[in-house]
């Protein structure tokens, strides 16, 4: 014999609770959107400094393989920044590129890099910076590791 009125589930089914989600399983749903909404934004990255950080990244990869050239050849090698770009001093002009990736890339501050060629120089670095965004990027080796891209600085 029914005790409770029409539509109450409980008394037809007595080990089954009521329909719906606890508050625990409320907060794990939205502690699981929160990590993951936190991954993707630092998934994203600021693309108005993208092009800046590829121009630091190849300026590296550049510097280091004059330095090894220089080395190799055992001639004195300088970078220099110009109005244009850049070029490398003590190897030949078609050796390496000497433009920026992107149009608006400009060096900030000292504009000349000794590369050799003795194997151990001094600490060197160089700025790199953009019309587009305040970020800048430095280019630079302690003199004993290779050239890298430091962590970039807001102004």
């Amino acid at each position: 014999m029914r005790t409770s009125a029409p539509g109450n589930r409980s008394a037809v089914l007595p080990g089954r609770r009521g329909a719906g989600f606890t508050l625990l399983e409320l907060l794990v749903v939205l502690a699981i959107i929160a990590v993951a909404a936190a991954g993707v934004s630092f998934a994203l990255r600021d693309q108005a400094g993208a092009p800046l950080e590829r121009d630091a990244q190849r300026l590296a990869a550049l510097l280091e393989s004059a330095r090894a050239r220089s080395r190799l050849s055992g001639q004195p090698v300088r970078w220099l920044a110009d109005a244009q770009g850049f070029h490398f001093e003590g190897l030949p002009a078609e050796a390496l590129p000497g433009n920026w990736l992107a149009p608006d890339t400009r060096v900030v501050g000292g504009r000349v890099l000794v590369l050799g060629p003795e194997p151990v120089i001094g600490p060197q670095s160089v700025v790199l910076g953009s019309a587009n965004t305040p970020t800048t990027f430095v280019v630079g080796t302690d003199g004993l590791r290779p050239f890298a891209v430091q962590q970039p600085q807001q102004p």
